[in-house]
Formats: C-alpha cells, structure tokens, sequence
C-alpha cells in the first residue's frame, strides 16, 4: 500500500515505511482550506491546514510512502488518529518524478466534507489566523514554512504551487520576516 503526503506528512513521517517516492497526483490543487483544532491550533482558535480540492489540469506535489503488507493496518490506525480532525481516505493515481509513465495507486488524506473543511478563504485571512494560531504539534506559521521549505527540496520547478508560496509570503510578511527565495522563485 501506498500513502501519498502533500502537508506535513511530506517532512513528518512518523510511521515506518519501506520506500519514499517524490511526485504529483493531477487534477487537485494544494489550499490552506481546512480548519486544525489540534495539531495547529486549538478548539477556540483552530490553525490552517491544507486539504486537496478538485482543480482539472493542476497537480500537487508531494512524498508516497510504501508501506510493509504486515504494518499496513497499524499505520493506517496511526494515521486515522493523526488524521481525524475532518480528513478521510480515497483512492488516487500517484505520479513518481522519478518513473516516468509509471503511476502508482495510492491512498491519500483529503477533507471528508464531513467537519474542519472551511472552503474558499483569502490568502490575508488565511496568513492572519496561520500567524498566531498554535497547537499540540506546535506554531501553525512552522507549518506552513516547513510545508515550503519542504517543497523546494523536492527541486521540481512547480512543487512549491502559487498558493502555497503566497500563503508563506504572507505570513512571513505578518512575521516581519523576508525570505527572498519565497514567492519569486
């Protein structure tokens, strides 16, 4: 079995595994649409998490994860755990940067439509609730920066998507900070 990342699982993979892939799923795009009253923030002051929304013709890149048949079910429950403010699994066509024409099916995390889903947001509202908002896992703005840095890693020339790189300049412009590598590359 395969699990695809495309947020904190990409740098936070707290679960063993037997091979990391980099690539893209198509036909979704990356939003900072899903409320986070735990992990990066809390019930009163939720943080901003991203979820996949359906958008033809763009992709999202981000790590699969293949798991041992025999630990399948224990990270799967680990997940679920880790997963439960409002995200659920489906099935989708994994794309490794590194096997051309070799799609993989993966499962992969997205919001159930179910509770934490927030729909359409601006970047400054987004930014603004990002900069102060913190949970068990820690400051929601280390999310988003490690969710970047993490993108630009992968070295592919549109890994770190526009939403995502507006979302970081934002908040780095909230912060009184300036990362010139950010929102121009």
């Amino acid at each position: 079995m395969w699990i695809f990342g495309y947020g904190s699982l990409v740098w936070k993979a707290d679960f063993p595994y037997e091979e990391k892939l980099y690539g893209y799923v198509l036909d979704y795009a990356r939003r900072f649409w899903q409320s986070s009253p735990d992990h990066r923030g809390t019930p009163d002051l939720p943080g901003r998490t991203v979820t996949l929304v359906p958008s033809p013709g763009e992709r999202v890149w981000g790590a699969a994860y293949r798991l041992a048949e025999d630990e399948v079910a224990r990270v799967r429950s680990h997940l679920d755990e880790r997963e439960k403010a409002g995200y659920g699994m489906l099935p989708i066509q994994f794309y490794p940067a590194d096997r051309p024409g070799q799609p993989l099916a993966a499962s992969v995390y997205v919001n159930s439509g179910e509770r934490h889903y927030l729909g359409p947001q601006t970047v400054p509202s987004i930014a603004e609730r990002v900069a102060i908002a913190s949970g068990a896992s820690g400051p929601n703005t280390d999310y988003v920066l490690q969710l970047a840095a993490a993108m630009r890693d992968i070295g592919a020339p549109d890994a770190l998507d526009p939403h995502l790189a507006e979302v970081e300049a934002a908040v780095l412009l909230l912060l009184g900070k300036h990362n010139g590598s950010s929102a121009t590359r």
